[in-house]
């Protein structure tokens, strides 16, 4: 009965190359597992659809493949749906059911198609932790349940059952623990479906607070901020420009609750009245557009207003699938946005990569003028930039004296200088070009490098 509704599936994937933004790296290959939740649709994590570019299913002991492609997406909550439309993919399938969260000490089973062999596999373990968790392909802190049960390569995106039930899609194992894997709660699962059934566009994309904050568990902090005894909540370090909390929060206010949950000192709240957890486990709830309430305390007086939640708008971006990425190449000089994959290019970033890259993934705030950092990262030789060739992986500081707001307002800086173009960096080290040399070498350079354009499809536009 389980194999009736768990199928494998095989992806042919092609990464994009951020040392190279103008091409991808070859293409690969991979399997994962999912579960059958209607009529010709495949529910599965992200993960293992992520950047594909052919998509097969197989059902349990049956030769025979089914083409399938993605119908909807969630790399927030890393899920995913696959629709398979020749109809005989449904003959002898059994579509499940989605259940509800688990609790602690709970047996479940998880299924999938482990590497290593051709059958369906059911792996008993028992519910341990229901907290919100950092899913890996997204970064994003979420609801998660722990399961003391492999997930392994090829089971992962596989259901995870109780009672028949599916509770859990399995996404991520913890690599400090032995046999312990993480899954994608129910309420998650219906929240994912129930937006597509009422029409909310693919990629679905879960809200994001956009505000840093500082827990308030040292009682002189709290009675410097003016909170009354018993009041609890946390302070607001920052805002990030264009977010959920922009125009509404500010810092130095003190968020004390959040969509009708008081926020706990240590910065948690009581998830539907028995987990404790981080207070930003209730935006996965709610799809952006929703408008939910807050209270917070400003210049020792409380205020109540409505969040309209938005997506993330961090600085740096976090994982990003399924684009190419943003570049501009400038007389030989190769610019592109600082991002979490442009910074997962160096093995160990977080050890190896520019102190100036991994401070601004940790520590930056989107601001009005600064909204993202345009990063110099490689330099095509030519008589044109000869000497600039070490400058690189450094942040742009300004344009002719102009602190660019974003790669397209760089691009329109660059397109519309005449005569020279002084580039300097955050280093304060300066780029002088000449402008109408530029202009004779760009062919020549795109040539010599096989670089199919001077710049990514997004910034056609740009002039």
């Amino acid at each position: 009965m389980i194999a009736a509704s768990v199928v494998r599936i095989y992806a042919t994937t092609q990464e994009p190359d951020y040392n190279n933004p103008w091409q991808a790296h070859a293409p690969s290959s991979s399997t994962g597992s999912g579960v059958v939740v209607a009529p010709g649709r495949v529910l599965t994590g992200a993960h293992v659809v992520a950047n594909a570019t052919f998509l097969q299913v197989q059902k349990a002991s049956e030769p025979d493949k089914f083409t399938a492609r993605v119908e909807a997406v969630c790399h927030c909550a890393d899920l995913a749906l696959l629709a398979i439309d020749e109809e005989a993919f449904n003959r002898g399938v059994i579509s499940a059911e989605i259940g509800q969260l688990a609790t602690p000490g709970d047996r479940v089973s998880v299924v999938g198609f482990p590497v290593g062999g051709d059958e369906v596999s059911v792996t008993e373990g028992v519910v341990s932790r229901i907290e919100v968790q950092r899913y890996s392909h997204s970064q994003r802190h979420l609801l998660a349940v722990t399961v003391d049960a492999a997930i392994n390569q090829g089971n992962s995106g596989g259901p995870v059952l109780q009672d028949g039930k599916v509770v859990g899609i399995a996404f991520q194992k913890l690599t400090k623990a032995e046999n312990v894997g993480e899954m994608v709660p129910a309420p998650l699962l219906r929240h994912f479906l129930g937006g597509l059934a009422r029409g909310v566009p693919s990629p679905i994309v879960l809200p994001d607070l956009a505000a840093a904050t500082q827990t308030l568990e040292n009682p002189i902090l709290r009675r410097r901020l003016g909170l009354a005894h018993g009041e609890s909540g946390v302070l607001v370090r920052a805002v990030e420009h264009g977010g959920s909390a922009d125009g509404v929060l500010e810092p130095g206010d003190t968020l004390l609750e959040i969509g009708g949950l008081p926020i706990a000192n240590n910065g948690s709240i009581l998830y539907r009245d028995r987990y404790r957890t981080r207070f930003d486990a209730i935006l996965g709830e709610h799809f952006v557009g929703d408008k939910i309430p807050v209270r917070f305390l400003r210049d020792g007086a409380q205020q109540r207003r409505l969040l309209e939640l938005k997506p993330s708008c961090r600085l740096v971006p976090r994982n990003q699938y399924d684009r190419s990425p943003t570049y501009f190449v400038y007389g030989g000089l190769v610019f592109q946005p600082l991002t979490r994959d442009f910074l997962a290019t160096w093995e160990k970033w977080w050890e190896k990569a520019p102190e100036e890259f991994v401070h601004l993934y940790h520590a930056g705030v989107r601001t009005e003028a600064r909204q993202e950092v345009i990063v110099l990262s490689q330099v095509l030789a030519d008589a044109v930039n000869v000497g600039y060739e070490r400058r690189i992986n450094e942040s742009v500081a300004t344009v002719n004296g102009v602190p660019p707001r974003d790669m397209r307002d760089f691009v329109r800086l660059l397109s519309r200088a005449q005569g020279t173009v002084e580039i300097r960096l955050s280093s304060n080290s300066l780029i002088v070009l000449d402008v109408p040399a530029l202009s004779e070498a760009r062919h020549r350079i795109l040539a010599r490098y096989r670089v199919s354009a001077d710049r990514s499809s997004d910034l056609g536009d740009v002039r």
